[in-house]
């Protein structure tokens, strides 16, 4: 729409005949951006949190395997020289955390009971860095470099099987070489995840331990790596790639590891869309009134220019560069008082009652930090833009259909 100095100057000083209703309706546009950059970015930051506390938890962002082994997790299906190739990985990539990790379905007895649980062998030295666990025990402590036939098991598998700190454990399984798996080993801590199935069936003992009692020789079956940022992977898988470089092996990421996990975050996202258009819709509607009514105040002067020569599709530009005008001022302003916002909050944190509680029972940071990027500052702001301009459709459509003598004979 080609807009003259001229057309300007008019929208300008039409906007501040009534400073009132101009002032208004910009600050319905600027709440309304305020509110949309911060509750995009608080969503963003909740994102990043809902990812770090599924990721950590077990699955790490990136993962070494056998090709075939995330469809089908058999103990034969094994990364070769795991322990090498995980002080490869750290040498290349000093910034991340890089475990090792073997795997195993046995049953664990007590003296009193049995049940089948998923037997994890683990690096006692490098899985805090990859994992979340080690801080989530309750009683006891986690595994220690120096340990020997010792285990972790969750609270829930600890009040079936009737054993607390202290207690023998006995494994019985399926070796890599299909021979029978046998071995002991002694309760040193109990964890609380959080999750029940985890809690009921799950058991970390260290990987020497777990390679001798499944005879894997120097063999695991992940290598897990976690990255600075969930969001910047694109660097490490190609490193890992390259020095992972080997028939047989694959790096998977984590949307290969859980793919529903960002299924679920597109599942609130929308929904929460929903939401955030309703308030859209709402100024989009705020704007409808003040440029109707503006158009109806000034009936009667439109017909005498129309009477002069002006042609309506002028009048109709001009409409729609005033909306345009506001819309512009409550998108700066909205994104400049929402920046400012952000950032605070993105510094001081953001919290409610009982959420650095039920927080701390996770191991999690108490205070959710918004998370500012160029989508989050924008996205909102646009649509409202978008939405108030398309709010003016109807009145300057209704310019297009004046007569100049009715419009100049109206009250």
């Amino acid at each position: 729409m080609r807009v003259d100095n001229i057309t300007l100057s008019l929208a300008w000083r039409n906007l501040w005949r009534h400073p009132r209703r101009t002032w208004l309706t910009v600050g319905a546009m600027v709440f309304s951006n305020i509110l949309l950059v911060f509750m995009i970015s608080l969503q963003f930051g909740m994102y990043r949190v809902m990812y770090d506390n599924s990721l950590s938890l077990i699955t790490g962002h990136l993962q070494v395997q056998a090709e075939g082994y995330i469809d089908e997790p058999r103990i034969r299906s094994t990364v070769p020289a795991a322990g090498g190739l995980a002080n490869a990985l750290r040498q290349a990539m000093p910034a991340n955390n890089v475990a090792v990790r073997a795997m195993a379905f046995a049953l664990v007895s007590s003296a009193e009971r049995s049940f089948g649980v998923q037997v994890v062998g683990v690096q006692p030295a490098y899985e805090p860095g990859v994992s979340n666990l080690p801080g989530l025990v309750k009683q006891g402590r986690f595994l220690n470099a120096s340990d020997e036939r010792a285990a972790v098991i969750g609270s829930s598998l600890s009040r079936n099987l009737k054993v607390g700190l202290g207690d023998e454990l006995t494994l019985f399984g399926s070796g890599r070489d299909g021979s029978f798996a046998a071995g002991i080993a002694n309760v040193v801590g109990i964890f609380e995840s959080g999750s029940n199935d985890i809690d009921r069936s799950f058991m970390q003992i260290p990987l020497t331990d777990f390679q001798e009692i499944f005879f894997m020789e120097d063999q695991a079956h992940s290598i897990v790596v976690m990255t600075p940022d969930l969001f910047e992977l694109e660097p490490a898988m190609a490193t890992m790639r390259y020095i992972v470089d080997a028939d047989g092996l694959v790096v998977h990421d984590w949307d290969e590891l859980q793919p529903g996990l960002k299924q679920s975050v597109q599942a609130d996202m929308a929904s929460a869309w929903f939401m955030y258009a309703v308030l859209i819709v709402l100024v989009a509607f705020s704007v409808l009134n003040t440029q109707l009514m503006s158009v109806l105040d000034r009936t009667r002067e439109f017909g005498i220019v129309m009477a002069l020569g002006l042609a309506p599709i002028r009048l109709g530009r001009l409409v729609f560069l005033e909306t345009g005008i506001m819309a512009g001022m409550g998108l700066l302003l909205g994104v400049a008082a929402g920046s400012a916002v952000v950032s605070w909050f993105g510094f001081y944190g953001f919290t409610y009652p009982g959420l650095e509680e039920m927080s701390a029972r996770f191991n999690l940071p108490g205070r959710i930090y918004p998370s500012a990027s160029f989508a989050s500052l924008v996205w909102g702001p646009s649509v409202v833009f978008l939405a108030c301009l398309a709010a003016a459709i109807y009145p300057a459509a209704k310019l297009l259909r004046l007569q100049p003598v009715a419009a100049m004979r109206a009250a």
